[in-house]
């Protein structure tokens, strides 16, 4: 029996709900995981004793407000129901729950429903959404820490590969030079930004990204991808200095914008490339 279309976006709708709470997780603790990596690491090199600590990872300890140390009820945990059942507030302390934690879930449910509107549920399908859950993820991390962790950062290089080697291996050497160009385009930016102003304009987690990128969507991509991604923090750039003068001068986070250009050009980024040859036809 052949199902509706409808049922596959709801299907897919929940599933992506439920990836979103868990991305949530991964947002929250990889940032800690690495903070704690680092500095044994630092006692290690310096012959200093490993700092005692509860273990702590993507699945211990469970859920637990971050003020009262309160666990949460499962019920509690639910995808978005359970935020807005307590109308954004802890359940014991009533302490403001940021809203990162809805928009993040929404956002998977919303991708999840975009990736298979647009592909259908397939294999795919899902290497793709895969991508898309974790440019999420890399944004938020990096607009929350200015950090983009290799550890998600280097499996989507070759997750990309891995898409094309299986969907379109007739792509796979665009992949490889895309890779290899996006991570030059940047790390050269970066040399000669800081000879000029002897500062650092961006981390080498851009350039990863940017490699990653690269991967996914071929070296053809590439000026589409940087003007875009230049062009939508240029605009939130002005923006929030014009909302708030005292970020005039400070630093923003270039991941979120890459991964918003990734997002666009992995999903109508073969449109857009049609537009804009026909635009110049």
């Amino acid at each position: 029996m052949d199902l509706p279309p409808s049922f596959y976006l709801f299907f897919a709708l929940l599933i992506g709900l439920c990836f979103g709470s868990f991305l949530n997780v991964v947002i929250t603790r990889l940032p800690v995981m690495l903070m704690r990596s680092w500095r044994n690491e630092a006692r290690a090199s310096l012959e200093l004793a490993e700092e005692p600590s509860p273990r702590f990872n993507l699945a211990t300890p469970k859920s637990m407000c971050p003020r009262c140390e309160q666990p949460i009820a499962w019920h509690d945990n639910l995808p978005l129901l359970g935020w807005l059942k307590r109308r954004g507030k802890c359940a014991h302390c009533k302490t403001p729950i940021s809203v990162q934690y809805p928009l993040v879930e929404l956002m998977g449910g919303v991708l999840a429903v975009v990736v298979v509107a647009l592909y259908g549920a397939t294999l795919s399908a899902m290497f793709i959404y895969g991508a898309c859950l974790t440019l999420l993820a890399l944004a938020v991390i990096d607009f929350r820490t200015y950090l983009l962790p290799d550890s998600l950062t280097l499996p989507l290089l070759w997750a990309g590969f891995a898409y094309q080697l299986v969907f379109q291996p007739l792509l796979l050497p665009s992949a490889v030079i895309g890779a290899m160009a996006g991570y030059l385009v940047l790390w050269s930016f970066y040399w000669l930004f800081k000879l000029i102003t002897g500062k650092e304009g961006m981390g080498f987690g851009d350039f990863k990204l940017l490699a990653a990128l690269g991967a996914w969507l071929g070296w053809s991509m590439l000026p589409l991808l940087l003007i875009l991604s230049a062009g939508i923090g240029a605009v939130v750039g002005l923006a929030a200095q014009a909302v708030s003068p005292k970020l005039r001068g400070q630093p923003l986070p270039f991941g979120p914008f890459l991964a918003l250009a990734g997002w666009i050009c992995l999903l109508v980024g073969n449109e857009l490339m049609a537009l804009y040859t026909s635009l110049l036809h």
